[in-house]
């Protein structure tokens, strides 16, 4: 097993440590790993870290998942709506 998992965070390749959660994958990612934009445009990035604020929403190889409570597979496609 690698230590190593790559995924695409809007269609950028990311390699992240395996065991890393998709809202780390984000902030490895680069800027402020934000996850969505509110209906006021401002960047949201997770809050709490573990599924009660659902900041971190995202799309996962087209379902709509938290970020924070999910762990990278190789080959993962990531959409934010930031």
């Amino acid at each position: 097993m690698s230590d190593r998992t790559q995924l695409h965070i809007d269609g950028q390749l990311v390699r992240v440590k395996a065991g890393s959660s998709v809202a780390a994958a984000l902030r490895i990612a680069g800027g402020m790993g934000a996850a969505r934009t509110s209906v006021t445009g401002q960047p949201r990035a997770p809050f709490c870290g573990m599924g009660v604020c659902q900041e971190c929403r995202v799309q996962i190889d087209g379902r709509r998942r938290l970020a924070c409570q999910t762990v990278c597979a190789e080959g993962m496609r990531v959409e934010t709506t930031a």
